[in-house]
């Protein structure tokens, strides 16, 4: 056995192969994969091996075509069978919301180049004969939906990657993974020591146990999953082709051919959690006993849909457990606060996103950052926060919901809520209606009256509809307030301070007392963060961002930290207010002796508010004269008891996250994730103008951003104006000129101050002109739009700056 390596990737399914195979693909030969037993000794020999690309986030789903396309060249380079079977599948849709859910998917596939169709329950029944289209409105018809052999396109991977000089040990159990001070680490197994640069935990079933060894907490739990394989089914067996997939999300049900019979799957709501107390070690080969009475009621509901079913016989039940994380997307990345050790873990679907996590977690070690935006699987969207109290909820509502309708403006009630700051007792009384950020309870509107507490999932306007149409008045006419709490805020000091700020952050970094604007930059030119910066003095600086991105952040920080610099996140050591509006001067006024009266746009002062010591910050992302008033969070409940008092006296209300959202599009202001991502540039979307050029600092990024500033941006982030019904922009509705998919939204919604619906998108720079015509599709619906310049509140920033 080889005792020293380059990385040693520990886990033998198919995440494991997929993630060793495309090290080698990028160039790194010194790889090895160590198994405790076979390949594919987990989830991976019991999968009912289906893959497909529809994905609720648009890079899984790009990943997980390209995941598909990636085994006809496995089969290439190796010479084996991945045992594809390329048979199409339809999804459908029995209701409204699921058909919607389906058109707006449709929507997002035209742009990103997959060829999906919608198709009537006519298509339907010649595409799948033997689905009763009782009471279905339609489906979405997938030409690359197929299944193949699980073993053998592991052992595939496997001989791929040894054809590019890795190593693959099994039969060798992992006992410890020892870090040593230089970064490296000692994998310490039952065959002996392996010396490694990296390790990779792409452990599955085993992930939390082999995470522990590191001190890792991985949120990810395994579930019982029960499929069951038919006898023989004439109507199977004596077609002239195999009977594509059918997705039933009614009936929590997925169905294929398997033979001359067929496979169907249940995600069924009297799920259970597996191994609740870890793994056990000699867990493998075997499944767990039969429960049919878990799946009865679905079953029932399958003899419904799928008639042929009733009078099948069982060859065989298959019930095994596999791995979610508690959004049910994988978890991979490097981890928060480790050097050189990663995750290829909780990756549920591994054969239908198996090969993007493996090329994804390549290029992220060799390349150092991805080719795309990986956030909705990255190891650290989750904080340190999350338990496994919290993780195990989550997993089950995760899976129970795993068919269900996704809406954009849902808000799931597992686990809530856990994390509040001091004002959620008060908020709550007041009629809040709570969202959640990162665990964080975050109110999204104010119900009055006997207004439900509850905001109706949908993809149309919803019920919170009056809320935020009150809210934006207030801010707009009078004075408004709500929490800074999901605010990410970080302490920069040290005597190199300012230097190190200049080599993170793209733009200028203020003088003390004033506040700036910023882009974080990747190497290579890309958007990972959008910052305000806070000079308080020469060696002390506050940044704040986006609250769920503050582990992301954290990691890139001490990854690049230097000098006389410490750094701390203080996300949840600060909170306060904002308050905007007309009245915002004369509100905070009223509540200091301190003079603030003479605060400029993006000054910066200390000041006692009532009782509280507080930081106040004139600037608002609602674009309007308005403040950031930080305190400590034990001097909150005083601060709000101040500002509130005197707020009555000029119509203060509060508001939530839905009006924030309404007020940034008055001024086109974008959105972290949305506007701005690692998918994006600076010059594409108008970061630019906020890059400091002519700064003497070597700012990371800094030669990329400045080629793209020279050759210009084939795409331009713009606004349209768009002539909508009862359904705004929600992202990634293609935008239509000339008959033509040019361009897609990236955000969008309901400006109640204009009146207008607003949608945000890129589309090709030479395009980008005032009044240019198009169409964007919503909801299977071309609405016309129009691109527009003009800010729709306080175009000459008199307001906001005055």
């Amino acid at each position: 056995m080889k005792t020293t390596t380059r990385v040693a990737v520990i886990g033998g399914g198919v995440v494991g192969c997929s993630v060793l195979y495309h090290l080698t693909k990028l160039g790194w030969s010194d790889v090895m994969l160590i198994e405790r037993s076979e390949l594919t000794s987990g989830s991976t020999w019991h999968a009912a091996g289906g893959f497909h690309t529809l994905n609720g986030d648009t890079n899984m789903a790009a990943l997980q075509g390209y995941t598909i396309k990636l085994y006809k060249e496995l089969e290439e380079i190796t010479g084996m069978s991945c045992g594809l079977h390329h048979v199409g599948g339809v999804t459908l849709a029995d209701n409204q919301d699921r058909f919607d859910m389906l058109l707006a998917e449709r929507a997002k596939h035209r742009y990103m180049g997959l060829d999906t169709h919608i198709v009537s329950p006519e298509e339907i029944s010649k595409i799948a004969p033997i689905t009763n289209t009782d009471g279905i409105l339609g489906a979405l018809y997938d030409p690359l939906d197929g299944h193949l052999d699980p073993s053998g396109t592991t052992h595939a991977y496997a001989r791929a990657a040894k054809m590019g000089g890795a190593t693959i040990e099994t039969h060798c159990k992992v006992i410890e993974t020892n870090q040593r001070p230089d970064g490296t680490w000692d994998v310490v197994t039952n065959k002996g020591t392996i010396h490694a640069e990296h390790v990779v935990n792409a452990g599955g079933l085993w992930a939390r146990e082999v995470g522990a060894m590191a001190g890792v907490y991985l949120p990810l739990h395994p579930m019982e999953h029960q499929y069951i394989v038919t006898d023989e089914i004439a109507e199977i067996y004596e077609r002239t082709e195999e009977h594509p997939h059918v997705m039933d999300p009614a009936g929590e049900s997925y169905l294929r051919q398997e033979g001359r019979g067929l496979c169907i799957g249940f995600y069924e709501q009297p799920c259970k959690p597996w191994a609740v107390d870890g793994t056990p070690w000699d867990f493998g080969h075997e499944l767990l006993p039969d429960d049919l009475d878990k799946i009865e009621e679905s079953i029932a509901f399958a003899y419904q849909r799928f008639p042929v079913l009733e009078t099948a016989g069982v060859k065989s039940v298959i019930h095994g457990p596999f791995t979610f994380a508690s959004d049910g997307n994988p978890l991979v990345g490097p981890i928060p606060g480790l050097r050189n050790y990663w995750s290829a873990c909780g990756v549920m679907a591994g054969f239908s996103q198996g090969g993007g996590v493996g090329l994804m977690l390549a290029q992220w070690m060799i390349e150092g950052e991805c080719e795309r935006d990986v956030t909705a699987m990255d190891v650290a969207r989750f904080g340190d926060w999350i338990t496994p109290g919290y993780t195990r909820p989550k997993v089950t509502e995760n899976y129970q919901k795993r068919f269900s309708v996704s809406y954009p403006n849902e808000e799931l009630p597992a686990a809530r809520p856990f994390r509040t700051t001091p004002m959620y007792d008060t908020f709550d009384k007041m009629g809040a209606v709570w969202g959640a950020q990162y665990g964080l309870e975050v109110v999204n509107y104010f119900a009055e009256g006997d207004e439900p507490r509850y905001e109706t999932p949908s993809f149309r306007r919803s019920n919170a509809w009056e809320a935020t149409a009150r809210e934006v008045k207030a801010v707009r006419e009078a004075v408004g307030i709500n929490e800074v709490h999901n605010f990410g805020k970080y302490r920069i000091t040290g005597k190199d301070a300012r230097e190190w700020l200049d080599r993170i952050m793209a733009g200028r970094i203020p003088k003390p007392g004033r506040v700036s604007l910023t882009p974080m930059l990747s190497p290579k030119g890309r958007l990972i963060g959008d910052f305000t910066v806070s000079c308080i003095n020469e060696t002390t600086f506050q940044l704040t961002a986006s609250y769920g991105a503050q582990a992301n952040h954290m990691r890139w920080f001490l990854q690049n930290q230097s000098g006389d610099v410490r750094i701390d996140n203080i996300s949840d050591e600060l909170n306060g207010f904002q308050i905007a509006g007309p009245k915002a001067r004369d509100v905070l006024q009223a509540c200091t002796r301190d003079n603030i009266s003479d605060m400029k746009f993006m000054d910066l002062r200390r000041a006692t508010v009532g009782m509280a010591d507080c930081l106040i910050q004139r600037v608002s992302y609602t674009g309007d004269l308005g403040y950031e008033i930080y305190c400590d969070p034990m001097s909150q409940r005083a601060l709000w008891d101040a500002l509130w008092s005197e707020g009555q006296n000029h119509g203060m209300k509060p508001f939530g996250m839905r009006a924030m959202m309404s007020l940034r599009l008055d001024r086109f202001f974008g959105s972290w994730l949305s506007e701005f991502s690692p998918d994006y540039t600076p010059v594409e979307t108008g970061m630019d103008r906020f890059i400091s050029w002519g700064k003497n600092a070597d700012f990371i990024g800094r030669a990329a951003a400045e080629a793209e500033r020279a050759s210009g941006s084939a795409r331009k982030l713009v606004a349209f104006e768009v002539d909508a019904l009862d359904t705004d922009v929600n992202a990634y509705e293609p935008v239509w000129i000339d008959g033509e998919v040019k361009g897609f939204c990236t955000s969008g919604g309901y400006s109640h101050h204009a009146g207008k619906s607003i949608a945000m998108a890129l589309i090709p720079t030479e395009l980008a002109v005032e009044g240019l015509e198009v169409e964007i599709e919503i909801l299977g619906q071309m609405r016309p739009a129009r691109l527009i310049i003009e800010h729709l509140f306080d175009p000459d920033f008199s307001r906001m700056r005055g």
